[in-house]
């Protein structure tokens, strides 16, 4: 069978992540949505998106198709009830559309599918913040898929362990003289991470290969941090998706940090207003500040977005895609993307001082910047033009 993965209708409510890549490839957990996916179907995933994705994201269809609903968090059952699809049948939870069944070149009349209702709990991510809110679930579910039947890589003897037994070492980690508290949620390092010496690290944790926690460290779950990534000071239910760093002191809680990015040292967000109230964040969708529902919200950052030393971040803030903010006093509480500046003021970053600096930050790391790459964010550039109405 060919499983094909849709962005679906909670795209726009995970803008700014989903401005460079697909649903799909968001992270959450230890691994992204396509990753779980694949690992549960046991097969490969293709993708259905925005037009200007797909040369990087290809669509490979087949004479039989069973199309998912990327935007939600697979398990065993729905796994079950997927591969029970047959023509002209489809699966509703709460009335959204989960996954189908399709023929190529089908003309699609749902009216005229079978509906299997599934009556067990799902997470669908409809809105960035829900990246952070379920974190730990994810974490949880990763743990148990990646870690059955396998055993840890020996922990050296200098490392303090609580709850043991939910503390996972891929090979070639290293660790000395740190903290691993289990005992609220499992711990996961990935091939070859460090966790340097005076690291207090509390699960759920996850840090995937190649990422790095710094020296003294204070690490609170539900905390992601992706391939080639790097975090230091204070750090409480944060994903970091790959490739990016927070590698100085200062605080970072209940956020998502998209690819590529750099948080200068002693930055701070907010995550928790001072009368208590719930907090309201941009939504692309909406075009507006909206209510999240929730008393803990800090920072999204989209991907290749940079900020100064000491930057003040408010609670509930949204940066775009390609920003570079800096200077004294808290910034905007929405940053388009292709910002420059700060809280005195914001010009355009121009796309060749943009590509300039992502080139430059992806040779660091040995990556190359490709055509694909540059051609979505030349999209990505003129298709949020309409927010840079700097004065």
């Amino acid at each position: 069978m060919n499983y094909i993965l849709f962005d679906g209708p909670s795209r726009p409510g995970l803008l700014p992540l989903t401005y460079t890549k697909p649903v799909a490839d968001l992270r959450i957990g230890i691994l992204t949505i396509r990753e779980k996916w694949e690992k549960l179907l046991g097969s490969t995933t293709t993708t259905i998106t925005e037009d200007y994705l797909s040369e990087k994201f290809p669509l490979v269809e087949l004479e039989q198709n069973v199309l998912i609903n990327a935007a939600v968090l697979p398990n065993s059952k729905l796994i079950e009830t997927i591969f029970e699809l047959s023509e002209n049948q489809m699966i509703l939870y709460k009335d959204e559309i989960i996954a189908f069944f399709s023929k190529e070149d089908q003309e699609i009349n749902f009216e005229e599918f079978e509906k299997i209702h599934f009556e067990e709990n799902l997470v669908i991510l409809k809105n960035t913040w829900d990246l952070f809110e379920f974190n730990e679930v994810a974490l949880k579910s990763d743990f148990e898929l990646l870690t059955e039947g396998r055993k840890s890589a020996p922990i050296p003897k200098n490392v303090q362990c609580i709850n043991k037994e939910l503390i996972f070492l891929e090979e070639g980690v290293s660790i000395d003289f740190a903290i691993l508290n289990a005992s609220k949620g499992p711990i996961y390092l990935g091939k070859h991470s460090e966790i340097m010496e005076g690291t207090a690290i509390r699960g759920p944790f996850a840090i995937l290969e190649h990422g790095v926690v710094k020296m003294g460290s204070k690490v609170y779950g539900a905390t992601t941090v992706g391939p080639k990534s790097k975090i230091g000071g204070e750090v409480h239910n944060v994903i970091l998706s790959g490739n990016s760093s927070k590698g100085h002191d200062g605080y970072l809680g209940n956020s998502v940090i998209g690819e590529w990015c750099n948080i200068g040292a002693d930055t701070n967000n907010s995550n928790l207003k001072n009368d208590y109230s719930t907090v309201k964040s941009w939504n692309y969708e909406e075009n507006r500040f909206v209510n999240t529902g929730l008393q803990f919200c800090g920072l999204i950052m989209g991907d290749h977005s940079k900020c100064g030393i000491n930057t003040m971040f408010n609670t509930g803030t949204v940066v775009g895609v390609s920003a570079n903010i800096f200077g004294s006093d808290f910034p905007r509480n929405f940053i388009p993307s292709f910002s420059w500046g700060g809280s005195k003021g914001y010009t355009t970053y121009t796309i060749e001082k943009a590509f300039a600096t992502v080139e430059r930050v992806m040779n660091r790391k040995n990556e190359v910047f490709t055509k694909h790459d540059q051609n979505i964010l030349k999209h990505v550039f003129e298709l949020t033009s309409g927010y840079r109405n700097f004065k």
